[in-house]
């Protein structure tokens, strides 16, 4: 039986013509993860977004993916309760 979650990954990535092989599932969740604890619950779709987006720009590329997923997670890792940078 398929995963749920594989058969949306690439049921989606196919309908938007993007690389399936390419989407690390286990970072991008992270990323989500690290951002609605360290920032807010909405910060998660939103950083995700940016991270893809930001890898689209440079290459779309395994490596583009990890690159702005480093600067998300590191971003968020330093914040107060109040979900700003913490100093």
């Amino acid at each position: 039986m398929t995963n749920p979650l594989d058969a949306w990954v690439q049921e989606l990535a196919n309908a938007l013509g993007v690389d399936a092989s390419a989407i690390d599932r286990s970072l991008l969740l992270d990323v989500a993860r690290d951002a609605a604890h360290a920032v807010a619950r909405p910060a998660a779709p939103l950083t995700t977004f940016l991270v893809g987006l930001a890898a689209g720009r440079n290459g779309g590329s395994r490596d583009a993916i990890v690159a702005a997923a480093g600067v998300a997670q590191r971003l968020a890792a330093p914040r107060d309760p109040q979900g700003r940078p913490a100093s």
